[in-house]
């Protein structure tokens, strides 16, 4: 466990001094979704999801809230519990459109700092190592409309503050935009598309170059970043589902999409302007009660460290979920996928939706 945190440790300190003014993967803990519905279907709610959560998938969602209000609440753990996950939401119907509020933290806690370890002279000193947290805020205001009261599309922004610690060495201060849409066809198709960090995310940092910087034997290690500023490249989600009705009771909601990231990565398909990955999802329903759920995403071409072979890895995920009235419970599992990895993580979200327990 000790082994865990030191490696973690490393990797924020890292992160931090080589930050650069354009990050591919900057503010990604906003790309994780919310809510154990949208997480075991792989993401695929891009066009389908209706209600409090889907700021985080695609604002134009709020618009299928049709009355009063809706609450909701997610815990989820990652890595044996090293980072905690969680998001609160909330979302009122008004006269031209659906407001909503969301606050969202990723936090890694006890993590070891090892930058007084060694003191001036090359000593190694064991009492030196302290533990400090490494937190991810993120309060994000939504709307959701019809423009020109065009009941077919549905038109949602999202307007984001970020607040980002880690420990005594730095902190910044973030704000951006998302837009999303919905468009619902005559036949029962949804197409809905999301523009992340649409005009860029920038993030201004502060750091502290006392508490980060060493000097052992007269070397300076851990400089500060000559850049205190990074952006964070805007990524668009695209996909289509439908509901098919198996019976009066039974019902089968699949979607299929592409995410787009406007940088190179190890995406199926990559090129220096954008990288393209598939994902896919679907959601079998009984009498709008019980739910189960299947997804796939996260789509990558790796290296196996052991064979050198090169082979694509991908992020599984389930679930279920049960309503009575206007409460719902979710869970989700989902797999990192990356060389078969056993880490396993689990989601459990709660929505209550005030307008179906005022009209039951």
């Amino acid at each position: 466990m000790m082994k865990k945190y030191f490696l973690l440790a490393s990797f924020v300190l890292f992160g931090t001094s080589q930050a650069q003014i354009i990050r591919k993967y900057s503010n990604e803990f906003l790309n994780i979704g919310a809510g154990a519905r949208g997480l075991a279907m792989g993401g695929a709610v891009i066009s389908n999801q209706d209600d409090v959560y889907s700021p985080m998938w695609n604002p134009a969602g709020l618009m299928s809230i049709e009355r009063d209000w809706q609450g909701a609440a997610m815990h989820a753990e990652y890595f044996e519990s090293i980072a905690k996950y969680d998001y609160l939401a909330y979302a009122k119907v008004l006269e031209t459109g659906v407001f909503g509020v969301s606050v969202v933290r990723l936090g890694i806690d006890n993590i070891l700092n090892t930058t007084q370890l060694i003191d001036p002279e090359g000593n190694i000193d064991y009492d030196k190592i302290t533990k400090f947290s490494q937190s991810d805020y993120a309060a994000i205001i939504s709307y959701a409309f019809n423009p020109a009261g065009n009941t077919k599309l549905d038109v949602g922004v999202n307007a984001k503050i970020v607040y980002r610690n880690v420990g005594k060495f730095a902190s910044g201060y973030g704000f951006g935009f998302d837009v999303g849409a919905i468009y619902k066809a005559d036949n029962g198709w949804k197409f809905g598309g999301m523009l992340r960090d649409a005009t860029t995310t920038v993030n201004f940092w502060s750091i502290n170059q006392k508490e980060l910087s060493t000097i052992v034997n007269g070397e300076e290690f851990n400089p500060a970043p000559t850049d205190k500023m990074e952006l964070t490249m805007p990524k668009l989600n695209v996909g289509a589902s439908k509901v098919f009705n198996i019976n009066s009771s039974i019902y089968v909601l699949p979607e299929a999409g592409i995410n787009v990231d406007f940088a190179k990565t190890a995406a199926l398909v990559s090129t220096d302007f954008a990288s393209i990955t598939p994902y896919a999802g679907a959601e079998l329903g009984y009498q709008k009660m019980i739910f189960v759920r299947l997804g796939v995403n996260r789509f990558q071409n790796i290296t196996d460290i052991e064979d050198l072979k090169r082979k694509v890895s991908f992020q599984p995920s389930a679930g279920i979920g049960i309503k009575y009235r206007g409460l719902t419970l979710d869970y989700a599992i989902t797999n990192s996928g990356i060389g078969g990895s056993n880490f396993y993580s689990n989601f459990f979200s709660l929505k209550l939706d005030m307008g179906t327990f005022r009209n039951d």
